[in-house]
């Protein structure tokens, strides 16, 4: 495991899932762009965002792969929704769902460019919210 792995790993051990906002700031440089922002307090924001919608989120590492500076984390993740996501409001129901994280470090193994993909699709239908195609043509 190299050092950017282990970083990855940490990120996802002590913000994640330990909710250790401390190590954010350890983890994250202060040009990585986050919600609203850059630096760990957009990354922190992100997370503070899921975790008033999911005050019991969890992230399980499925797949890691690192070489050089860039690690990609293929994770899942479940919780219930207690809170508003985006115009979802509360739900009360659990929902799971899987994505990936692509990050990218710098020298001093801070991340400093994050890119998710989540199933967003696969989350919002555990929520109960019909997912429509948009209207197309003239006949619609």
């Amino acid at each position: 495991m190299n050092d950017v792995e282990v970083a990855a790993r940490r990120f996802i051990a002590d913000v994640w899932n330990g909710r250790r906002e401390e190590s954010a700031y350890e983890l994250v440089a202060p040009g990585c762009p986050g919600l609203g922002g850059t630096g760990p307090e957009a990354a922190l924001a992100w997370h503070r965002e899921r975790r008033a919608a999911f005050p019991d989120l969890r992230y399980k590492t499925v797949d890691v792969v690192a070489s050089d500076d860039r690690v990609a984390v293929h994770w899942r993740a479940a919780g219930t929704q207690a809170g508003p996501f985006g115009p979802v409001p509360a739900t009360g129901r659990v929902a799971s769902f899987s994505g990936a994280s692509f990050l990218r470090f710098d020298q001093q193994g801070r991340i400093v460019d994050v890119w998710h993909c989540t199933e967003l699709f696969q989350l919002l239908q555990q929520l109960g919210v019909e997912v429509l195609p948009p209207v197309t043509g003239t006949g619609a």
